[in-house]
């Protein structure tokens, strides 16, 4: 059989992807030259090569120019349309899409986010029949930390209208989650579902003020957890999922080469791993490269793939008929796919 082809045209789900992250540079030069914003690169080859991974703060650098080009809700449909197109086109029928609402803010009201995303959202199905759910988060850094309280409260009176979570992003560092209790305690008396990064840059003690102080369902990387074995344990015996993302620990040092990744221990220890992407151009990669890396460096096989991708729909926040809908449904894709790739 040949895998290359499987992995592309087989059927995923994706859980941590950040629609900002999304943006591929031919828009992000349509978007600047709109809003008049001026970028470090004029061109898209240039805007390739700036996107180029060279460290963490050069990262954070490029984030926050790719969203000081976003100023309007039209801005925001079109990143959230031309993001379900690639998804078309990579065959992910279902994914929870991280975004920040508080860096659109000063330019877009909140309700006024939303509802451009939710045009592109119901033109994304009826077009492709692909499916997406937002999650949006907060942002880590922000202050006053009561600012965030206002996203929780959002999010929850629209969980009925394409948010399925809260997240908690950027800098893990001395910003761990046990500041945000109040906020989060929002979202926990609502039975609401909390999707924070955790353990990514930071050790396991971000990820049990994730698990204990947030109440958070998933996590966002968790890769670390492997440093404290009563950390692994609980993971393993609560079977809660971790949304890994290898392209990106390898560009954050947080793995020193796909080879060396951890997955490999991840799931040697039982633990429940999904695949994604996190910001697929800055890291150079997509959902389906990223299947591929950890097929040719790591050395997985289809049988384990296809278990990431099961994982992946146990592991959204759809309700339970859906969800065996989806399974059902994929399973008769990999078995036609099989068949052709015999």
């Amino acid at each position: 059989m040949n895998t290359r082809d499987f992995i592309c045209r087989m059927p995923k789900v994706e859980l941590h992807v950040h629609l900002e992250g999304s943006i591929q540079p031919a828009t992000l030069l349509k978007l600047a030259k709109r809003n008049n914003v001026s970028l470090p690169a004029h061109t898209v080859e240039g805007l390739h090569k700036w996107y180029e991974f060279s460290g963490f703060d050069h990262f954070i650098e490029v984030y926050f120019a790719i969203c000081s080009c976003i100023r309007s809700a039209d801005d925001l449909e079109l990143i959230t349309n031309e993001f379900i197109k690639d998804r078309a086109d990579q065959n992910i029928r279902y994914s929870e899409v991280i975004f920040t609402p508080f860096t659109h803010l000063p330019h877009i009201p909140l309700d006024d986010q939303l509802a451009a995303i939710n045009r592109a959202r119901k033109s994304g199905e009826e077009q492709y029949g692909i499916r997406i759910n937002m999650a949006p988060d907060i942002s880590r850094e922000r202050r006053p930390i009561e600012d965030s309280q206002v996203i929780a409260r959002w999010a929850v009176k629209n969980r009925d209208n394409g948010i399925t979570s809260l997240g908690l992003g950027g800098p893990e560092v001395n910003n761990p989650p046990e500041l945000f209790e109040e906020t989060f305690k929002i979202i926990t008396e609502a039975n609401f579902p909390a999707t924070p990064h955790a353990g990514e840059t930071e050790g396991p003690a971000s990820i049990w003020g994730a698990l204990r102080t947030l109440n958070a369902v998933r996590i966002g990387h968790g890769v670390r957890c492997l440093e404290d074995p009563t950390l692994v344990e609980f993971l393993r015996e609560k079977q809660i999922p971790l949304e890994v993302c290898p392209s990106s620990n390898v560009c954050l040092k947080v793995a020193p080469s796909l080879a060396q990744h951890p997955l490999p221990a991840l799931m040697e220890a039982g633990l429940f791993v999904t695949i994604n992407s996190d910001d697929p151009p800055m890291f150079n990669t997509n959902l389906t490269e990223e299947y591929l890396r950890i097929t040719d460096q790591i050395g997985f096989k289809l049988d384990s793939i296809k278990q990431f991708i099961f994982n992946g729909i146990e592991a959204s926040l759809i309700p339970q008929a859906e969800k065996q809908v989806m399974r059902q449904d994929f399973a008769l894709q990999f078995a036609q796919l099989e068949l052709e790739l015999r």
